[in-house]
This record gives structure tokens, C-alpha cells and sequence, in this order.
């Protein structure tokens, strides 16, 4: 694919993902998301050419303009779309696969202050909601779902939602119910325990009444 091609298919992408666009020289003039992308690619060339300081630089007057901040050096991959994209911050290590959508305020940051692999990689077509936080060298499966404001400190498998604080896998939505993270029909992990402890309660408390009649 040449550059030609690449950046059509970055603005389609856009139109696939935001029903809000309407037209080319909207989405070419007007998305932030879009612009940060493009001058990432640039950035992450001169990267790795070793122009480090260019390359930072060109990273800085993107964040000032964009509101987004995207390390020269964290990789990514095509279709890649941040809708709203103020606040998001991308760390130098950070590994992102293909078709991947996150909205304002993700933070896809590092643990450590070893030089080596410490932020988030993400797989293919994943969806990372509004204010969510990756934090570490952990791995994101591919077509999983993150829902907005949780923290995620571990793996999540692919195929799966991690909604909460902590984030908590669940594996009961189906496809369709997360598939546009529709936040109306997140599973609840944590409400999800309760309801099976209360549930084993209401159990016991029966055999117990039975026992006590005997």
C-alpha cells in the first residue's frame, strides 16, 4: 500500500467509526485524532533513523496542537482511530495492533523506570473507552473491550470486557451487547460476585431451615 492509499484508508476508517463525519475535508481539517496519527507516522520515522530530538520535537508541537501525546517511538498499526482525543497519552514502548478505536483521556502508560518493554500492547480490533488507564508491559487480546474509567494492571484475554477499579474481567456480554461498547450493556463483574454470593446464601439459610425442622 502506498502513502496515497494509507491516508484514504485513515480517513474511511474515520467515517467507519464516527457517525458524526460527514464529509472528506471535514474529517481532513477538523479531527484531531487523525492529524496526531499522521504526525506520529512521521515522528516514529524519524525515530528510527535516529533523529531522536526531531522526532520528539515533531511529538511536542503535535501534542500542543492536538491535545493528544503520542511517544515517536510506540508503534502502531492501520485503521487506527482516536475519536475525541484530548488527553490521550501513548508511551514510548507501547505496541498497538490493527483496527483499534479509544476515546478521550486513555492513557496507555509504563511502570517501570527500567529502560526495556514496560508499556501496554494491544491486539486487533479492540475498543478502549473514554478515560480508561493501561498501565505496564501487559498484553490486551485482540477484539477486546475496555470499558471508560477503568484501570487495567493485567492481561486481559481476547474476547473479553474488563470493566471496573481494578478492571475485572467478565466473559458473560456477548459480541453484540460490547461490540460498539455500548456502556448501557457492560457486564458487571463485581455485581455479578454478589449476586452469586447472595445467592449461595439464600442456599444455605434454606438447608439450614430444613435442618432445624428435622
Amino acid at each position: 500500500m502506498n502513502k496515497f492509499q494509507l491516508l484514504k484508508e485513515d480517513v474511511k476508517t474515520v467515517f467507519q467509526k464516527d457517525p458524526a463525519a460527514r464529509s472528506w475535508l471535514e474529517v481532513v481539517i477538523c479531527y484531531p485524532g487523525l492529524h496526531a496519527i499522521w504526525s506520529h507516522r512521521v515522528a516514529h520515522y524519524l525515530w528510527k533513523h535516529k533523529l531522536r530530538f526531531l522526532a520528539r520535537l515533531l511529538s511536542h508541537i503535535t501534542r500542543f496542537f492536538t491535545g493528544i501525546e503520542i511517544h515517536p517511538g510506540a508503534t502502531i498499526g492501520r485503521r487506527f482511530f482516536i475519536d475525541h482525543g484530548m488527553g490521550i497519552v501513548i508511551g514510548e514502548t507501547t505496541e498497538i495492533g490493527n483496527d483499534v478505536l479509544l476515546y478521550k483521556g486513555v492513557v496507555l502508560g509504563g511502570t517501570s523506570l527500567e529502560k526495556k518493554k514496560r508499556h501496554p500492547t494491544l491486539g486487533n480490533n479492540i475498543i478502549v473507552g473514554s478515560n480508561a488507564i493501561i498501565m505496564g508491559a501487559i498484553t490486551i487480546g485482540d477484539n477486546a473491550r475496555i470499558g471508560a474509567a477503568s484501570v487495567v494492571t493485567h492481561n486481559v484475554p481476547a474476547n473479553t470486557t474488563a470493566v471496573g477499579i481494578p478492571a475485572r474481567v467478565s466473559v458473560g456480554a456477548t459480541k453484540n451487547d460490547i461490540d460498539c461498547l455500548e456502556h448501557s450493556k457492560l457486564p458487571d463483574p463485581v455485581a455479578d460476585a454478589m449476586k452469586y454470593v447472595l445467592a449461595e446464601q439464600r442456599k444455605l439459610e434454606e438447608r439450614i431451615s430444613k435442618l432445624e425442622k428435622k
